[in-house]
């Protein structure tokens, strides 16, 4: 039974099931494959290229820089606009990234010792300008495509197909690099922009449409104006901000992905066959969650449990800190993600039923600052973390931060420790 069919198979008569969710999906887990494939292969590069973790961590301010300038910009955006216009454009930001590192990686040795590594980094800050509009695309199209009774299956569903790219990505990735060249990898990744743009197409173009517009959204003021209704949104709403920041801060602290071809090259000495196979433990563990997830959906004591599985997640960095067995790490890392699942799935459901439908597009992007932004900034910060403390204590001071992150969490915001789901409903 293929995987689609196995997540789909309780909501036979359901609109989950219907054709232009299914291409949603498949626009999902395209570009989710693009951006995995190229990280592992990036950071490969770069350390390869360097030597240095702090080279790992700027692939991280590479990206974070134009996601942060224009995040709110493609939420408003978003709102206002043809959604799947906007995502289409987004994709082919994301296959010129893909065209530029391989014909970058096709020079021969001397020329890219001559260039150095700042083309790479200058393809990087293109797909952070995609992903500024990816995730509220994807976030406005679901919620036209299902029903509000759905949201949290439909959310489990494409948290599912998100860490199925996170496992096929990385594997991909290191198992290319060990048989093949850079250059041909990122001829894939292209592949896989161009997918996600097909798929796109599937989905009806009046589906795309704004929900609503204003009479002066089209001038600065009225942009601006807009961009901080869903700011106040957010910033009013103390479920909802509580928990974009307990994940923000757990990511920014306490995830060490960004530097795992240090670890597996100076802790583990391996491969990059190894490299790929760690990379996507995380997801391995977050797609069994997911699927039990979306079988058994979380509605009692949905903000205990969001703050305990943090709690765990920070257990798991340690042990992977303190790990120099391949396997122990594999499965810590492992662990992580399923622990890390479980917070993925509570705080999109919890956006997705606190949102009104015409700040979907905004809300979507902030949650991005909070939580992609945090990914790119958590890569830089582990860079400059490792290059002062080392290794080994740099993710050690970020789990036991991610724990006092969590403990202020709890004390300040009594609404999201006594949440269940059906409050929102």
């Amino acid at each position: 039974m293929a995987l689609g069919d196995f997540l789909l198979t309780p909501m036979l008569d359901s609109a989950l099931r219907s054709r232009p969710f299914i291409a949603l999906l498949v626009y999902r887990l395209s570009v989710v494959l693009c951006y995995q494939i190229t990280a592992v292969v990036v950071g490969w590069q770069v350390y390869q290229l360097t030597g240095d973790p702090l080279a790992l961590g700027l692939i991280g301010l590479a990206e974070v820089i134009p996601y942060f300038a224009s995040a709110l910009f493609a939420g408003y955006a978003t709102d206002h606009y043809n959604k799947r216009r906007l995502g289409l454009m987004a994709c082919c930001l994301l296959l010129i990234m893909a065209l530029g590192l391989m014909l970058y990686s096709l020079q021969p040795t001397e020329s890219i010792k001559s260039w150095g590594i700042t083309p790479i980094y200058a393809a990087i800050a293109l797909s952070g300008f995609a992903r500024a509009f990816l995730s509220p695309v994807y976030n406005t199209l679901l919620v036209k495509l299902v029903e509000r009774v759905d949201y949290a299956r439909a959310t489990s569903i494409g948290a599912s197909i998100f860490q199925t790219a996170q496992i096929l990505g990385p594997t991909i990735a290191g198992l290319l690099l060990y048989f093949g060249d850079v250059a041909s990898i990122y001829g894939v990744t292209l592949v896989f922009a161009l997918t996600a743009i097909i798929a796109l197409l599937q989905i009806p173009t009046e589906l795309g449409q704004a929900a609503h517009s204003t009479t002066h959204s089209g001038d600065i003021r009225g942009i601006f104006a807009g961009i901080g209704q869903g700011i106040r949104f957010v910033f009013q709403h103390q479920i909802l901000l509580s928990a974009l920041a307990l994940d923000m801060f757990a990511v920014l602290f306490g995830g060490a992905v960004a530097l795992l071809p240090a670890f597996v090259k100076d802790v583990l000495h391996g491969g990059p066959e190894m490299l790929g196979i760690l990379r996507a433990s995380p997801a391995i563990g977050a797609l069994l969650m997911g699927i039990y997830l979306t079988r058994h959906p979380i509605e009692r004591h949905a903000g205990k449990i969001l703050l305990s599985v943090v709690v765990a997640f920070g257990a798991c960095m340690m042990v992977f800190a303190l790990s120099q067995s391949f396997w122990l790490s594999f499965a810590a890392l492992a662990f992580s993600g399923l622990f890390d699942s479980v917070s993925v799935v509570l705080r999109s459901t919890i956006l997705q039923l606190s949102t009104p439908d015409h700040m979907r597009g905004r809300v979507s992007a902030i949650n991005g600052l909070f939580i992609g932004s945090s990914n790119e900034l958590g890569a830089f910060e582990s860079g400059v973390a490792a290059k002062w403390l080392g290794l080994m204590p740099s993710v050690l001071a970020g789990a036991l931060i991610t724990w006092a992150v969590t403990a202020v969490t709890a004390k300040m915001a009594p609404q999201l420790r006594r949440l269940h789901m059906k409050d929102l409903i």
